[in-house]
C-alpha cells in the first residue's frame, strides 16, 4: 500500500512570497526551482513527484526541504556564505529598509498616511534594484517585519504627544500647581475642609471648562433588554441625530460640588451666563477663583465688559496652552462620559439636557473632592498665586 506524503506548512505570506519568486526574471534559476519545491511540498507532493516536476534529483529536493525545516524560507532558497549567493541581508540593506519605513507613504506618492506591511514590502520590492539593493526586490513581508522588529520600528502605528507651544508653559503650570498646593492645606489629615477664620478672605476655587458637541442620538427602534436568550441589551445599528448641546461646568475644589449649565452653544454670552450663575451662588463679599484654559471667549470683549461690572469679584488662573490635563474638571468629564454619556440614546434633545442635569444632581448627592498630587512636593505654598481679575484679550 502507498504511504501518504508528508507536507510542510506555509503561511499565507510565505506562500505569496514563494509564488513571487517563481515568477521573477531577475533571480537565479536555482532559486526559482527551490521556491517551486517548497510550494509543491506544501501541497502534499512526494519527493519523487517534485523531483520529476522541477527536473532535479531526489537528493537536491530533500536537501532543500531539510534546509527549510532547519532555518525557514531564506535558508532554503539561498546558499550560505562561501557557497554562492549570500542569504544574509547586509546592514546597509537593513538601513535602507528602515529609512523607507521611517518616511510617510503619502510623502512617497501613496494615499496612505501610515505603512501597512504589504504596502511597505511592495514599495521595497519595486524600488530595491533602482536603489542598488537587488537582493531586496524579492524580500518577503515576514522578513521585513523581522528587520523592523529588531530595530524597534513600528511604522504602522501613531503615538500621540502634546507639542509645547507655550513659551511660558513651565511658569503657568507652576502657578496652577501652586493653587492646588494651597488648596491641599485647607484640608485636615482626614480630608475634611478646615473652617475659614473670621478674618480670612474667603476664596472659592473652581476648576472650569466646557464640553461642546455632546450629541443627542435617537434609536430607530426600541432596545431589546437582556433575557434568557440574550445576555446584553440589543440595539438596532441605525440611529438618528437630533443635534448637539454644550455643557459648561465648574467643580468647586473645596466642596466637590459640580455646577452645570447646558446651552446650545459655548460662546461669550454663554460663558458670561455661567459667571453670573456663580456670582449669584456665592456670598458677595467672597472672591471666586477659576482655573481655566485659554479659550478666546474667556477673555473676549464681551466677557471683559461684564467683568468690569463686578470688579474684584472674579480671579482667573489660566492653564498653559495644550495644558488642559492640568485642569481637574477634565477628570469629572471623563467620569461622566464613562458613567452616563457612553451609549446614551434619547427621544429628544430636551431629554438629553434633562438627563445631564439629573446626572449632576446624582453626583452632588455624594460630592467627590478632587485633589491634585503630581509635583506638589516641589511647590512652596508660601508663594503668591498670579491671578488676573480682568484678563487681557488672548488668542485661543
Amino acid at each position: 500500500m502507498g504511504r501518504k506524503s508528508s507536507t510542510i506548512t506555509l503561511s499565507f505570506e510565505d506562500r505569496a512570497y514563494l509564488e513571487t519568486q517563481t515568477k521573477a526574471r531577475t533571480i537565479q534559476a536555482q532559486t526559482v526551482a527551490r521556491a517551486r519545491i517548497l510550494l509543491l511540498k506544501a501541497d502534499g507532493y512526494s519527493i519523487e513527484a517534485i523531483a520529476d516536476k522541477v527536473d532535479m534529483n531526489r537528493k537536491s529536493v530533500m536537501l532543500c526541504i531539510n534546509k527549510f525545516n532547519e532555518g525557514g524560507i531564506e535558508n532554503a532558497l539561498f546558499d550560505a556564505p562561501g557557497r554562492g549567493r549570500n542569504a544574509e541581508i547586509t546592514d546597509d540593506e537593513k538601513a535602507w529598509i528602515i529609512s523607507i519605513a521611517c518616511q510617510k507613504p503619502v510623502d512617497l506618492g501613496y494615499s496612505a498616511e501610515v505603512w501597512t506591511r504589504a504596502l511597505l514590502t511592495k514599495h521595497i520590492n519595486k524600488f530595491a534594484e533602482e536603489a542598488g539593493n537587488t537582493r531586496l526586490s524579492t524580500i518577503s513581508q515576514s522578513k521585513v517585519r523581522t528587520i523592523l522588529e529588531e530595530a524597534d520600528i513600528k511604522p504602522n502605528k501613531i503615538k500621540y504627544y502634546c507639542e509645547n507651544r507655550d513659551p511660558d508653559f513651565d511658569q503657568k503650570m507652576h502657578n496652577v500647581l501652586l493653587v492646588y498646593k494651597q488648596l491641599s492645606l485647607q484640608f485636615d489629615e482626614n480630608g475634611e475642609l478646615l473652617p475659614f477664620g473670621d478674618d480670612d478672605q474667603i476664596i472659592h476655587v473652581l476648576s472650569y471648562d466646557e464640553k461642546p458637541g455632546i450629541q443627542a442620538i435617537a434609536t430607530t427602534s426600541d432596545d431589546l433588554l437582556p433575557d434568557d436568550n440574550h445576555s446584553t441589551i440589543s440595539r438596532d445599528y441605525e440611529y438618528k441625530r437630533l443635534g448637539t448641546i454644550s455643557l459648561l461646568t465648574g467643580i468647586d475644589l473645596q466642596t466637590g460640588e459640580a455646577i452645570p449649565l447646558v446651552k446650545e452653544s459655548h460662546n461669550s454670552n454663554d460663558y458670561i451666563e455661567f459667571l453670573k450663575l456663580l456670582d449669584n451662588k456665592y456670598p458677595k463679599e467672597d472672591k471666586i477663583r477659576l482655573v481655566l484654559d485659554n479659550l478666546k471667549v474667556h477673555s473676549s470683549v464681551e466677557t471683559r465688559k461684564y467683568l468690569a461690572t463686578v470688579p474684584g469679584r472674579f480671579e482667573f488662573v489660566f492653564t498653559p496652552k495644550h495644558g488642559s490635563w492640568l485642569n481637574l474638571v477634565e477628570g469629572f468629564f471623563s467620569k461622566m462620559t464613562r458613567q452616563m454619556l457612553k451609549g446614551i440614546r434619547v427621544k429628544t434633545k430636551d431629554e438629553l439636557v434633562e438627563r445631564i442635569y439629573k446626572y449632576f444632581e446624582e453626583a452632588n448627592e455624594e460630592p467627590v473632592v478632587y485633589h491634585w498630587k503630581y509635583k506638589l512636593d516641589e511647590i512652596d505654598p508660601n508663594e503668591e498665586v498670579q491671578v488676573e481679575t480682568l484678563p487681557l484679550e488672548k488668542s485661543s
